[in-house]
């Protein structure tokens, strides 16, 4: 296996890191990454593997399991119930739950609120130059990530404060700051649904929160310690990789010049420049994948971007084709731990941008975006735009 270096916070990596994946695809279907010390899937054939072998998982082996800091109690305290850290039967149990309140009626239901918001957040912009960030991305899923769980949307700005501070653990650029800042987010988001969670038990309303209060499978029901980390995954989980999409979108289709927007179009945003570019799988058992040995304990990231670039997979992939037709892209992962708001995030994307280039055609970028510094996931820090409805 071939072992690359590249550091995850180097500027010209952050701003692009396709070239380095299709440098390290030319090893094979793996890499060794100095940086993080562990093999990677680079091309679409193994990372779709990777993500389905039922020999590899999302939890940690007990023998291997670190200490946790004190500090850093309050995150992983919530972690330790999340079905997106969890393995059979924990996570079959949990994800069961979910989907019977996360049912695809539940989803259409809310696509004329989610045309309405647009609209009205449309109504609101600015006459000078302004970020669609501020204004359109981030509010777009997080008001509709509230409405669905039944939370007040005037708590909004706190909940995406401690979303937002909460997912900073994931990046490669981690300080002490960032992990004490996640604490205190986690001690907050947790007392908050504590307190909202008891109204809702009282008093119980058409919402997924109610919903997954009253579900049942096999007579089981979430606990509360689970309800809570439920509610927190599904908030940070559907609004960070949406926010993201949704920026890297309208810049790619701006580039592009690209305002007719279908499906087909959403897929190809979601492929061409994916919010999540890293997934890491820890090996359970001694096996051969590609003709590339692991054993027990090893961990493998899953490089979602690289893959999504694959030339094997995908003709001219580092070209934007609005109507591609190909396989299934790798962004919304694989296996049992595919997104399981993947069809609420694909709604948002298609009428958020079919709105935006419908009441603003002539929509421009008024400086030159930059991504965040924020690896593995994959977003620009802010987009400056002009809008003239």
């Amino acid at each position: 296996m071939q072992r690359l270096d590249q550091s995850p916070i180097d500027p010209a990596f952050v701003q692009n890191p396709y070239p380095f994946y299709d440098q390290a695809r030319q090893a094979g279907d793996f890499f060794w990454w100095q940086e993080y010390g562990m093999a990677c899937a680079v091309s679409h054939k193994a990372v779709h593997a990777v993500l389905r072998d039922k020999r590899m998982g999302r939890e940690c082996p007990p023998e291997l399991a670190p200490d946790t800091p004190d500090h850093l109690r309050p995150f992983y305290e919530i972690e330790a119930h999340s079905m997106l850290e969890l393995e059979p039967p924990r996570h079959t149990r949990l994800r069961a739950l979910v989907l019977r309140a996360f049912t695809s009626r539940t989803i259409a239901a809310l696509e004329p609120g989610i045309e309405q918001l647009c609209h009205s957040l449309i109504d609101q912009f600015p006459d000078q130059p302004f970020d669609l960030l501020k204004y359109y991305a981030q509010p777009v899923p997080v008001m509709i990530i509230c409405r669905l769980l039944g939370v007040p949307e005037s708590c909004a700005d706190d909940l995406l404060r401690w979303s937002n501070a909460m997912v900073a653990m994931y990046q490669a650029a981690r300080t002490k700051s960032i992990e004490d800042d996640a604490a205190q987010a986690s001690r907050d988001f947790s007392a908050f649904m504590r307190d909202y969670i008891k109204q809702r038990r009282k008093t119980p309303g058409d919402d997924l929160i109610s919903t997954l209060i009253a579900a049942e499978e096999a007579g089981d029901k979430l606990n509360e310690d689970e309800l809570i980390t439920t509610c927190i995954l599904l908030l940070n989980a559907g609004h960070e990789a949406t926010v993201h999409t949704l920026g890297n979108g309208v810049k790619t289709l701006l580039e592009q010049d690209v305002r007719t927007i279908n499906p087909s179009t959403v897929e190809e945003i979601i492929r061409f420049d994916p919010p999540l570019h890293m997934f890491t799988r820890w090996v359970y058992e001694d096996v051969t994948i590609n003709r590339q040995a692991f054993k027990r304990g090893d961990q493998i990231a899953c490089l979602l971007g690289a893959a999504n670039r694959d030339p094997l997979a995908y003709k001219n992939p580092n070209d934007f084709v609005a109507n591609r037709q190909g396989p299934q892209n790798t962004s919304f992962g694989g296996g049992i731990h595919f997104c399981v708001g993947a069809p609420l995030a694909r709604l948002e994307l298609l009428i958020a941008l079919r709105v935006l280039f419908e009441r603003c055609p002539r929509l421009s970028m008024s400086d030159a975006p930059h991504y965040a510094n924020v690896y593995h996931f994959h977003g620009i820090k802010r987009l400056m735009v002009i809008s003239d409805p």
